[in-house]
């Protein structure tokens, strides 16, 4: 019986882990985002890599990585 319930909670983790999708933008890239979760923005003036984790219109957890400029660039 242990058995059979710790199979069904590795597939149900298994089933989770695969539903966030990372994905790279590129230029027209449709996003579907309902809601953010969270962000990470690159520190300095230069160019790096951001992430932001959303949730698209269907509930599905996303993470996107995308190029932006650095908070700390004052012009």
């Amino acid at each position: 019986m242990k058995r059979i319930a710790c199979l069904l909670a590795l597939a149900c983790a298994s089933t989770l882990a695969q539903a966030e999708s990372v994905e790279t933008y590129h230029y027209g890239m449709h996003l579907d985002v309902a809601k953010v979760i969270s962000q990470t923005l690159p520190q300095g003036c230069q160019v790096g890599e951001a992430r932001m984790v959303y949730l698209d219109s269907r509930g599905e957890r996303h993470t996107l990585i995308y190029q932006r400029i650095g908070e700390d660039c004052r012009y």
